[in-house]
């Protein structure tokens, strides 16, 4: 069974399209218009082992939010169809990554329930000419398409490049755990029965 998915998200915005597969090899092609998310994104790619494909034309000429918010929520819906039904899965997913100084802790629960808790401090608004309120913005998108739980803690850091490559390095090996299938589950990971 292959996982994976296409989603296009047209608006009058944004033209977004992201492809994944969650068995990949951690492979990447990414052109969002912006340099600095490119190379977040490419770290979810590689330590989730996720194939990621996307590409987004955005009104970054008003600035980067619509394209930024848009990328998230087209990763979440693609992320969500990949996954099906999440028989099997070990649905929870957890990472401590540090970068030098930094320290960031990521939980994530593929629940059917949208949630995030953000409580990343930067030591400035800007890395590059990119916009860290942004990153915020990306995370809300995604929970908000995936339907999954998703708590994001720095624990320290003084450097906001480092503070950020820890963040997508934990995201994308918590989405790995949880996304992986557990030999022993052959049904769907929840009392419920459904998820």
């Amino acid at each position: 069974m292959t996982r994976s998915a296409t989603v296009q998200r047209d608006t009058l915005e944004t033209r977004i399209q992201v492809s994944i597969n969650l068995d990949g090899s951690g492979n990447a092609r990414l052109s969002s218009g912006l340099p600095f998310l490119d190379h977040m994104l490419d770290q979810i790619a590689r330590h989730g082992l996720i194939d990621l494909d996307m590409a987004a034309q955005g009104d970054l000429q008003i600035d980067a939010h619509h394209t930024v918010e848009d990328l998230g929520i087209t990763f979440g819906q693609a992320v969500r169809q990949a996954l099906g039904d999440k028989r099997g899965i070990h649905r929870y997913g957890h990472a401590y990554v540090p970068l030098d100084e930094a320290l960031s802790r990521v939980v994530l629960d593929c629940s059917g329930r949208p949630g995030l808790e953000y409580a990343v401090e930067f030591p400035r608004a800007r890395i590059g000419d990119f916009d860290v309120d942004l990153f915020r913005e990306f995370f809300q998108g995604f929970v908000n398409h995936a339907l999954i739980t998703l708590h994001i803690d720095t624990l320290r850091g003084r450097n906001a490049h480092h503070i950020a490559e820890t963040v997508f390095k934990a995201f994308g090996r918590a989405l790995r755990m949880a996304v992986e299938f557990d030999p022993r589950m052959t049904d769907i990971p929840s009392t419920k029965g459904c998820l």
